[in-house]
């Protein structure tokens, strides 16, 4: 892979537009007629803050393989997508987001195995046993949720702090709480089928203005969710070995070795031979969970690509 622009940030003006947002990785455009379009950059984040750099593709892998994974558990739980007219960009249905990220655990790993390390037996309402190690599954999965922070560091919370806060009645936790264990049961088994593990994932759920409860954001993504290889998972457990594993954390610890942690706004500069290594990890995630070959999008006039292919599905 040559030197390729990365997509860093966009501006558009769509029809009918009536705001936009700068996500951390997403742009999110909001139409007149409650119509809602993501742009996918190829912005990278870790620990709350935006690199100034780029990751080649990463956007396309993240919305491609978020369309794949919707498309798959459609028949669990409605979701907010309508087409997908770009390998950048998806338009769908607007919905109020729920301000809590439902966190789906099936092993001890990242931020929990942190916590559980440091001493932490409890997270988020689950009591979790003495003498667990690291990476290994639970009995079964757990919701370990956070608040949705407008400006820093997410903060973990109970199911009963979010009904006290008023985050979500009981009736809409518990309906949530089903949906979000049942498509992580659905992304575990099309995960198992390519050889692979997943780990934990983040669910973000939204209600629409006729009360239903949807889906919204993106699934089972590099971005929200940790993948392991299934074939030496065991093995590597037994003998205390890290696990090989495909999603993001492998940026975090880079960072972690740089000093970096999030305390600063300064992310440090990555070199372009580890942006490459990024960028070949997320296409290779692509091309295990889809099951299909990557293609990479066309940089040249990219602006231009994503504007008319959207505009034609308005």
């Amino acid at each position: 892979m040559g030197k390729v622009n990365s997509i860093i940030q966009t501006n558009f003006e769509f029809p009918n537009q009536k705001s936009v947002y700068h996500g951390k990785v997403r742009d999110v455009y909001r139409l007149n007629d409650d119509k809602i379009i993501l742009v996918a950059s190829d912005r990278i984040s870790a620990f709350d803050v935006v690199s100034s750099q780029g990751v080649p593709y990463k956007g396309q892998v993240l919305n491609q393989i978020a369309a794949h994974q919707l498309e798959a558990t459609k028949d669990i739980v409605p979701n907010w997508i309508d087409a997908v007219p770009d390998p950048n960009a998806t338009v769908g249905i607007e919905a109020e987001g729920f301000r809590v990220e439902v966190i789906v655990r099936g092993y001890l790993a990242g931020s929990a195995w942190r916590a559980y390390r440091n001493g932490a037996r409890e997270i988020c309402g689950n009591s979790l046993p003495d003498g667990m190690r690291e990476n290994q599954a639970f009995s079964e999965p757990i919701i370990t949720p956070t608040t949705k922070a407008e400006q820093g560091h997410d903060q973990d919370i109970t199911p009963a702090e979010i009904i006290e806060q008023g985050l979500a009645s009981s009736e809409e936790w518990e309906q949530i709480s089903k949906y979000a264990k049942a498509v992580f049961a659905r992304g575990q088994g099309l995960a198992a089928q390519r050889g692979l593990i997943l780990v934990d994932t983040k669910y973000e759920f939204g209600k629409t203005k006729d009360d239903k409860i949807i889906l919204i954001d993106e699934i089972h993504t590099p971005d929200s969710s940790r993948y392991f290889y299934k074939d030496r998972y065991q093995e590597r457990f037994d003998k205390g070995e890290k696990q090989k594993q495909l999603s993001k954390e492998f940026v975090r610890e880079w960072l972690i070795d740089q000093g970096f942690s999030g305390q600063t706004s300064d992310f440090p500069i990555m070199p372009d031979e580890f942006i490459k290594q990024i960028s070949q990890r997320y296409i290779e995630l692509y091309e295990l969970v889809t099951g299909d070959k990557f293609v990479p999008a066309d940089y040249d006039n990219v602006e231009d690509r994503i504007f008319n292919n959207v505009k034609a599905v308005l």
